[in-house]
């Protein structure tokens, strides 16, 4: 039985209850109960499309730098035709360092002033950074390198962004009974643009095929060679704007999610509104101006949840019960992503030893890279990635988070203590990197879900920015700090990768001190974002009434009578 039924009272009846806690519960009940449909379909689009851009473009670089190292640094006298480690490091770190500033940013904007109007504006970001990446050229004032840099990381403060807009958006219009499969499916996406870059990086290679085939190897590739790799790397890059032109209109006339009406701007009647038009497939509800305005001014409601404010964000997560959970996603996050991005250093040694590296000639140097790269996407992440849609309701959040890191820490042990073994024998690497891969189904994406869900309403995209940002700054450790670690004791153009095997024990540390913070976090598996967060204002007093003699409150602090009014005058606010 819902909590409609429950108060015997049908979803069309709430306007005219006096109660606006009452009033409150009934409208969001309407949410949580509702049964899956087409507006579901819809927010899960909107929001992962965004994800399947910010997947795309991080992984487009990886692809195109090899490119890019055939274009600008090109000697054919030396036979190189690659870019130095520092330029590659820096474009590529220089996309997680705008990205920590967009979720700080944007989680705290999202609060601050709302989710429908920042919705959007992170995509526009993302669409010209990612347009002026492909248009860029260098100059004798300025290099490509500095060039890439700049732009990447705006498109970095964009891709930031999106993290917890589209993680709160999702959660706050989610049925609670799907909320995880919602969320973990925008996650998904990720590995879809991941798909969709390998994809596009071998149709160009094969579209430019009759320039490319006809010299050796990069370092000789020049003239009409070199002019077509020019063209391929920016029709990779600049695809990425595509996918997110066809979604910035859905994102700009997405309504502002009933809850932060509720809660933060606190207007009962268009957040009541608004719910009805969301499941109607309307873009926002439309109430009687006047009836807002005079529950607005109404006094005699007083919500013990305070406004957010600096003062209070520091008492509230001062308190343990509340600054354990954001230390237990924050720190979660953190030592995935060092292991996640840092398990990318194994890319290069796992494509030679699949046979899918060099080539006779440039076109199948390109050819094989993107095959190599589309396999492995394909083995382990993808699978991961629905695995974890399809199990995160069932068996919960926290088991599978656990269970991720309890396995990715003996994963690690083994890679590492059995590396030389493992390399030579015939698959038993590969097959380690693709088991690695595919139990990022745990942590990978409850990182992501869960400080969605946990915090409250008036905090929940700042908690999840910070969260969020705790997991790139993992990323930029594991890229500029392990990344280099790799090459100790090598060679020094980078070849080799003497130590490897002992980075990837470090990881297995790393991984082994994630299972520590997921016991922090809570299990959020089919519960209202109220009774997470302690805004249930029924059964868990945070609200208060004036006017209200204390003998007529329930034991949990709520009113006995739960329809009782706690408006003074009429359900209109006269």
């Amino acid at each position: 039985m819902n909590h409609h039924e429950e108060a015997g009272i049908s979803p069309d009846e709430t306007s005219s209850i006096s109660d606006p806690f009452e009033r409150r519960r009934l409208a969001l009940a309407r949410i949580d109960d509702a049964p899956f449909g087409w507006h579901h379909v819809r927010a899960v689009v909107v929001a992962g499309v965004g994800f399947f851009t910010d997947s795309y473009d991080i992984f487009a670089i990886n692809l195109a730098v090899s490119m890019l190292g055939v274009v600008y640094w090109q000697d054919a006298k030396t036979g190189t035709g690659k870019l130095p480690s520092s330029s590659d490091t820096a474009i590529k770190v220089a996309t997680s360092g705008g990205t920590v500033i967009g979720q700080l940013f944007f989680g705290w904007l999202a609060d601050r002033i709302g989710r429908k109007r920042m919705y959007g504006i992170e995509l526009m970001i993302i669409i010209l950074a990612t347009l002026a990446q492909a248009l860029s050229s260098a100059s004798r004032a300025i290099s490509i390198t500095g060039l890439l840099i700049f732009w990447r990381v705006i498109m970095g403060i964009g891709i930031g962004g999106d993290y917890p807009l589209s993680s709160i958006i999702t959660s706050e219009f989610a049925t609670t009974k799907w909320r995880g499969a919602m969320m973990g499916a925008v996650f998904a996406m990720q590995g879809i643009g991941q798909f969709t870059a390998a994809i596009i990086a071998l149709i160009v290679t094969a579209g430019f095929r009759k320039s490319l085939e006809s010299f050796k190897d990069v370092g000789h590739c020049t003239g009409a060679c070199q002019l077509a790799v020019d063209k391929m790397w920016r029709v990779v890059i600049g695809f990425g704007a595509v996918p997110a032109c066809a979604a910035l209109y859905y994102r700009l006339t997405i309504p502002e999610t009933p809850r932060y009406t509720f809660d933060v701007n606190r207007d009962i009647v268009k957040a009541d509104e608004d719910i009805r038009a969301y499941i109607k497939g309307h873009p926002e509800g439309h109430p009687d101006d006047m009836q807002c305005i005079m529950v607005l001014r109404n006094e005699s409601i007083e919500y013990l949840a305070p406004k957010a404010s600096m003062a209070d964000f520091w008492n509230h997560y001062g308190n343990w019960k509340n600054g354990k959970v954001l230390l237990g996603t924050a720190g979660s996050w953190f030592f995935l992503d060092v292991a996640f991005y840092g398990l990318g250093l194994n890319n290069s040694i796992i494509l030679s030893a699949i046979g899918w590296t060099g080539g006779k000639n440039v076109y199948e140097t390109f050819y094989r890279n993107a095959v190599g790269n589309f396999i492995l996407v394909c083995a382990g992440a993808i699978p991961g990635y629905w695995v974890t849609v399809a199990t995160v309701d069932t068996i919960g959040r926290k088991p599978i988070q656990l269970a991720g890191f309890i396995l990715l820490t003996i994963l690690f042990i083994i890679i590492g203590f059995a590396f030389e073994p493992l390399k030579h024998s015939d698959n038993g690497l590969l097959a380690m990197y693709i088991l690695a891969q595919f139990f990022n189904f745990g942590p990978n994406a409850t990182t992501f879900i869960v400080p969605g869900e946990c915090f409250p309403t008036r905090y929940r995209s700042t908690s999840h920015g910070i969260s969020a940002a705790s997991g790139k700054i993992g990323a930029i450790i594991a890229q500029c700090v392990f990344g280099p670690l790799v090459h100790r004791g090598g060679k020094k153009d980078g070849s080799d990768s003497p130590w490897l095997n002992h980075v990837m024990q470090i990881f297995a540390l790393f991984m082994f001190c994630g299972i520590f913070t997921t016991l922090l976090i809570p299990e959020t598996k089919r519960k209202s974002l109220e009774e997470l967060s302690g805004e249930d204002y029924y059964n868990n007093s945070a609200f208060e009434m004036t006017n209200t003699d204390p003998d007529k409150l329930g034991e949990s602090g709520g009113p006995k009578n739960p329809t009782m009014t706690t408006v003074q005058g009429n359900g209109n606010g006269n």
